[in-house]
């Protein structure tokens, strides 16, 4: 099968983006389960182990940011390839796209592993926590080569159209983590009790059957690898092409953690309670925000196919039907989180205190979701255009302009409930920033036209 016709560059717009944004919505949803599942299974192990999950989350992201970079380069430079209807082209990014992808995030591990008890120690973990934090990191780093590959597998098959197919690989991602979880990290059955290691072993041994299933979809369905044509010269040619947008967006991607890590140091400052809230809440987050996050992977090859076809109203049109959706759909999903939120805290914790902190996040952040949401399309734009400077300008300003100095500002004056509306804060001037960078850009391009 050949990669199939830029079918984003006509048609009703809306429902377009409505029909690809279910199925990539039920997929990013299987894949955040992942998290989710972890978070739900840690907890029933104690509160110093639930704690300790708090630190693996800007660590991962760390490393798993560097692929979504790639995803990123790589979604832009193949949608627009299709746009322009140039499938051997197509097929020349997809097989050096992800050669380039594992290359660079194996020189991220052998960089970061040296790093990991210093880091720890910057982000405020205790010496208590930090073998804890180690146990899940180690075993999950080893592994990163499987997790890496299928992401950038799916943000190929993406590109062109496709979003059935993504979702029902991180919907299988999904599946066989929930079920080895429990396994491996309470030793049912034969399985060893390996506690918060199990779930970072369940984590890899899920990816590697995935990887080997999206690597056989590549070469076997849309007949995107060929090995054959991995020649030095072309191969430098397409990294470089690659790298023109993914390099901002690795670095974008890089700065994110770097700003949780910030976040979580502030709340390590209100206790171990707070800290284990945080674990469960930035897990939630995700959970909630799935539809936008849906939406905008969707966002990428829409945007891309029709900046490579030269229909600008369409990808007006488009930012324009997003805005709609986030801005209601956000308002909804945060008062949802409310109405939940006595039944979602006990499901995390045991301990009241937790509770009621889980429950502070829910009432208070998720208010800024359908801003943040909205912003989130722009960036989506940025990238598909081959913009991704406005796009790290949008991502970086977000944190370091808004959220951080808002949540620093906000536990000065009213300690965590301060800082949680500083983030909701920033959240919401975000979708500013976004909108002000857009226009510039506009105007940039009408004078150098």
């Amino acid at each position: 099968m050949s990669p199939s016709p830029p079918s984003l560059t006509s048609g009703p717009i809306g429902s377009a983006l409505m029909r690809m944004t279910g199925p990539m919505t039920i997929g990013l949803l299987a894949n955040m389960l992942f998290n989710l599942v972890d978070t739900f299974f840690i907890s029933m192990l104690g509160e110093s182990e639930l704690a300790a999950m708090a630190y693996t989350y800007p660590l991962v992201f760390f490393v798993t940011g560097s692929s979504m970079g790639m995803s990123i380069g790589v979604s832009s430079v193949v949608s627009r390839a299709l746009g322009a209807g140039k499938p051997e082209e197509v097929r020349r990014l997809t097989t050096h796209s992800l050669l380039l992808g594992i290359s660079v995030v194996l020189l991220l591990l052998a960089v970061g592993y040296p790093l990991l008890n210093p880091v720890l120690r910057a982000m405020g973990a205790s010496e208590e926590l930090i073998p804890l934090t180690r146990s899940y990191m180690i075993p999950w780093g080893l592994g990163i080569v499987f997790i890496v590959t299928p992401m950038l597998g799916n943000s190929v098959i993406r590109a062109t159209g496709d979003t059935r197919v993504p979702s029902l690989v991180m919907i299988l991602a999904g599946g066989l983590n929930a079920v080895l979880d429990p396994l491996l990290i309470f030793g049912w059955g034969p399985f060893p009790s390996l506690g918060i290691q199990g779930a970072a072993l369940a984590t890899v041994a899920a990816y590697i059957t995935v990887c080997f299933t999206m690597l056989v979809l590549l070469i076997c369905k849309y007949k995107l690898l060929h090995l054959h044509s991995v020649k030095l010269t072309r191969m430098l040619a397409s990294w470089r092409e690659v790298l023109g947008v993914a390099l901002p967006a690795i670095f974008t991607n890089q700065m994110i953690p770097v700003a949780n890590g910030f976040l979580t140091a502030m709340i390590t400052q209100q206790g171990k309670a707070a800290v284990a809230a945080w674990a469960v809440s930035i897990r939630l987050e995700p959970l909630m925000m799935s539809p936008f996050f849906a939406l905008s992977t969707v966002m990428a090859p829409f945007v891309g196919q029709n900046d490579g076809a030269g229909y600008e109203d369409r990808i007006r049109e488009g930012l324009r039907f997003c805005g709609k959706v986030c801005m209601g759909g956000g308002m909804a999903v945060w008062l949802l989180g409310v109405a939940l939120s006595p039944w979602i805290a006990p499901i995390f914790s045991d301990e009241p205190e937790v509770q009621e902190l889980i429950r502070l996040h829910l009432l208070i952040v998720p208010f800024g979701y359908g801003a943040f949401a909205w912003k989130l399309q722009f960036t989506s734009a940025f990238n598909a255009r081959k913009k991704p400077f406005y796009s790290s300008a949008t991502f970086l300003g977000r944190f370091f302009l808004l959220i951080l100095p808002f949540a620093w500002a906000g536990e000065q004056l009213a300690g965590l409930t301060g800082l949680y509306v500083g983030i909701s804060l920033g959240n919401i001037g975000s979708l500013g920033l976004a909108g002000g960078l857009w226009i510039l850009m506009k105007r940039r391009e009408r004078t150098l036209s």
